[in-house]
């Protein structure tokens, strides 16, 4: 006999309720990026047999999910169901089959990405923070110790990553400590930090030893995914294409935004070469990083604005959004700007935008008035900031950690840039020549993405080719390809997944005819939570899968 509905739903609900609050208790890093404080003077285990522990999480979850009927719930527990199945499966070819766990350490980089939201995000009176930082900081030798014991695997690559954040994390916990004085906090807990933080700079210098004297010369596992388990990956994420398809979309693009750029610069001066234009376009940038910053955050504003004056979505009724500076243990790893979501159970959310100060004075030309203007839409006003705080008031849990999703989170963004153009948004020729040479970026991402994990080419060959074909000085694509060894399929996301949003709109404007609104489908998409495309289309009635 069949159980009613709001039974079956019931039961779904009360799994996905443990199903999370387990999670937290084996990630709680992940708990403290969510606003939920209770794991917050943990670290989640580096050991493998944590690695182990979090394999029999994702199998029970996988498990436990197929045995639920779909047919038993509401369409959004449906959805949420088959979700979860998702995310189970791409845990668990990480953990599995990639190993990436298995080719470097990730400790430092790791230890401040844990302390980093504890520090910058003002939930709770600073002193209580510092407090838990230090429990954080007591826990991270350790920590370091089960990351080396389980580095089997080691990549050259992956292990001078490790040495750059070894050597950028000290500055970041100098940081806190100035702060904790600065603050006037209690003696006890100053000196108590300055132990922790003396350990972890002692344990950090072992580990970079051990790193660079025992680990490196025997550094040779391949960084490549390899073309076989590219193909199975692409497959897991169901990107609606697979590889082949995905590299002539690269292919395409990269193309018709060339040709487009091309455009823009005979419009800025026929007189010039697209070189000569792209050294004048980089030339107009603010004096120094402090003013580079003020632009920024004034380039979100008006960019916020736009989006309400011309009614291309619905603002969250509590929003707040910072800018601040790169935290120095990150900067190897983000040449130009990044952002992390609100902490959705955080009584008072806030999203964080960051960006890097140039490394050299030559990167400086990368934060042009135009680049600035077209990042704030990527990060802030419609695009990351928007998307991901509108994501949390779904209530769902199960998308409040969806993973897998990229092409629809960096898509998003992306799909912005030019959907804000089109609207109207500073389309002047200098921020036009900024949009086609970020899609530029973005379509030699996706070339490189498929090309560097089938094997196709190598690093220093991908270092030039971004080179080339961006502008980028190259110590910023340097970093970028750094990225791209560690994360396949991430970097496809971006213009493909704008690809397949773009597809998506054209197909609910085709189905809704004349009654179709773009604010309609920009929030439903916005407040539907964070999920694989393939998953969204879901949310539009009357659309094929």
């Amino acid at each position: 006999m069949t159980l009613p509905s709001s039974d079956a739903d019931a039961r779904f609900d009360r799994g996905i309720d443990r199903w999370f609050r387990e999670r937290l208790r084996l990630d709680p890093e992940v708990a403290t990026y969510l606003g939920i404080h209770e794991h917050d003077g943990r670290l989640g285990s580096a050991s493998r047999e944590g690695i182990e522990e979090r394999t029999a999480f994702w199998r029970a979850t996988l498990a436990e999910m197929e045995r639920v009927d779909p047919g038993e719930l509401a369409p959004s527990r449906a959805l949420d169901r088959d979700l979860l199945i998702h995310t189970a499966r791409l845990a668990l070819f990480e953990l599995t089959e990639r190993r990436a766990w298995a080719g470097r350490s990730h400790a430092a980089a790791d230890i401040g990405d844990a302390l980093f939201p504890i520090f910058t995000r003002d939930y709770a009176p600073l002193e209580e923070r510092l407090d838990l930082i230090a429990d954080r900081l007591e826990a991270a030798p350790g920590m370091i110790e089960e990351a080396r014991e389980r580095m089997t695997d080691p990549v050259r690559l992956w292990v001078e990553i490790d040495l750059e954040s070894g050597a950028t994390l000290p500055g970041f916990l100098g940081t806190i400590l100035a702060a904790a004085r600065a603050e006037r906090a209690p003696d006890p807990l100053i000196e108590r930090l300055e132990r922790a933080t003396q350990a972890v700079r002692s344990s950090l210098q072992e580990h970079d030893a051990w790193l660079r004297d025992e680990i490196l010369p025997r550094a040779k596992a391949d960084w490549r995914t390899g073309a076989e388990r590219f193909d199975e990956l692409v497959g897991l994420r169901e990107l609606m294409a697979d590889s082949d398809e995905i590299l002539a979309v690269g292919e395409e693009l990269l193309a018709t935004e060339k040709a487009a750029r091309d455009d823009v610069c005979a419009e800025i001066d026929p007189t010039l070469t697209p070189a000569a234009v792209g050294k004048l376009v980089k030339s107009d940038h603010p004096a120094t990083f402090g003013e580079a910053l003020e632009e920024y955050r004034r380039a979100m504003d008006r960019a916020r604005r736009f989006v309400v004056d011309h009614d291309l979505a619905t603002l969250p009724a509590d929003d707040r959004l910072r800018v601040i500076e790169t935290p120095a243990y990150q900067r190897h790893l983000i040449p130009f700007a990044a952002y992390y979501d609100p902490p959705r159970f955080d009584p008072e959310p806030a999203g964080t935008y960051i960006v890097t100060p140039p490394s050299t004075p030559a990167m400086m030309r990368e934060h042009t008035y135009a680049a600035i203007s077209n990042t704030s839409v990527h990060e802030a006003y419609p695009g990351h900031h928007l998307q991901l705080a509108a994501a949390n008031s779904n209530p769902s849990l199960v998308r409040a950690i969806t993973s897998g999703a990229a092409e629809f989170v960096e898509g998003w963004a992306f799909y912005c840039e030019r959907m804000m153009k089109e609207a109207g948004f500073d389309d002047l020729p200098n921020h036009r020549y900024i949009l086609h040479t970020d899609a530029i970026w973005r379509a030699t991402r996706i070339i490189l993405d498929v090309r560097l994990h089938r094997g196709e080419i190598g690093f220093d060959e991908a270092v030039s080719m971004l080179a080339a074909a961006t502008g980028f000085e190259r110590p910023a694509a340097l970093a970028e390809v750094k990225r791209y060894t560690a994360t396949p399929t991430y970097q496809l996301s971006y213009l493909f997944g704008r690809h397949l949003i773009e597809r998506l709109r054209d197909d609910v404007r085709h189905a809704a005819g004349p009654q179709f609104s773009i604010k309609q489908f920009h929030d439903t998409l916005l407040y539907g939570g964070t999920m694989p495309v393939s998953y969204a289309r879901r949310l539009f009635p009357g659309l094929d899968r």
